[in-house]
């Protein structure tokens, strides 16, 4: 057999570049849950700091992060000690989770050594995820599937989650509100719930159920979606949970089982809204405008919504009328 010079030196140097890569590779992972240890550690130091400050006048005195998007991990590690969840409870539920790298559970899994279930649309990201060191690492169950109200208690229940659990995290940018609703396979002493500051603190409203809604498609702007916290502070009382705060930033709310809350203070939307920041609006053409306060509100008023405790498909702009037209009787 002959080799020419170039092929011979791709025969020597392939191996050696995949030793190498290999070894590169190692010392990454390593290094990376070196880092993950770290900021574990630090975030029990924080939950330690915030037990010794409890009760909290907000909930946002207890915002720290380690692997959620905002402050979220600090909220809940303050909500779990203070509604007593102990190791039998400590199971989790989370939908809308993406890769999973920024969630509201993943400190749990890891930190805590929470047992739990994420669900996805995407096949790619829950194969990613079961791909992963975090998968063989923990009690941890990564399923994809599209989300609908029909299907949310089989997916749970079939994936062997039922009964009393510690947290249900509920976000997909859409039929986050009827999906809730429908869920009862699972009885969670803390629920959290993306909500669309949007929306305002005035009226109890819902984008109208669509199995197949999508943000980006269902008006350009991607500022119609989801459900304002008046809604959810209305269903979450029918349910048995009562509001207890939202996160700073404005996009998370969380309820307790009323059964549960102990110290924690029951709030009226009026109480805990906050507006978000958020300025991930969009022109007809797609491009961001960065539009804030209540210009946003400005562009979907003539959208159609649910009054949830009517069931009447209406819009901002006619509720907005009705409220100044009581109010001037």
């Amino acid at each position: 057999m002959k080799f020419s010079l170039s092929s011979l030196a791709r025969l020597i140097a392939e191996p050696v570049i995949q030793q190498v890569t290999g070894v590169a590779g190692r010392q990454f992972a390593s290094s990376l849950r070196q880092i993950e240890n770290l900021m574990i550690l630090q975030g029990r130091t924080l939950a330690l700091q915030n037990a010794d400050r409890a009760p909290l006048d907000r909930l946002q005195d207890a915002e720290f992060k380690v692997f959620s998007q905002y402050g979220e991990d600090g909220i809940l590690q303050h909500l779990i000690r203070e509604t007593g969840i102990d190791r039998g409870e400590q199971t989790f539920v989370e939908f809308g989770v993406q890769d999973y790298l920024e969630s509201n559970t993943r400190f749990l899994l890891q930190g805590d050594h929470w047992r739990g279930l994420i669900i996805d649309g995407s096949r790619e990201y829950m194969e990613g995820v079961r791909r992963s060191d975090i998968y063989w690492r923990n009690d941890l169950t990564a399923i994809a599937a599209w989300i609908d109200r029909d299907n949310i208690n089989s997916l749970i229940g079939d994936s062997g989650f039922t009964g009393n659990i510690g947290i249900l995290s509920v976000d997909i940018d859409g039929n986050d509100y009827w999906i809730w609703e429908k869920i009862d396979v699972v009885n969670p002493v803390i629920v959290v719930a993306e909500w669309n500051s949007v929306f305002g603190p005035n009226h109890a409203v819902s984008i109208p159920y669509a199995r197949e809604f999508d943000r980006a498609t269902a008006h350009y702007s991607c500022l119609y979606w989801g459900a304002s916290m008046r809604a959810f502070e209305e269903l979450g009382a029918r349910k048995g949970y009562a509001l207890v705060g939202s996160n700073r930033v404005g996009n998370n709310i969380f309820f307790v089982r009323r059964d549960r809350l102990g110290r924690l203070k029951p709030l009226t939307t009026r109480e805990a809204y906050v507006e978000s920041r958020f300025r991930d609006s969009r022109d007809s053409q797609g491009n961001l405008n960065f539009l804030g306060g209540t210009r946003r509100y400005e562009e979907i008023k003539h959208l159609p919504v649910v009054h949830v405790n009517s069931g009447q498909v209406t819009t901002l702009n006619d509720l907005d009328a009705t409220q100044e037209n009581k109010a001037q009787t």
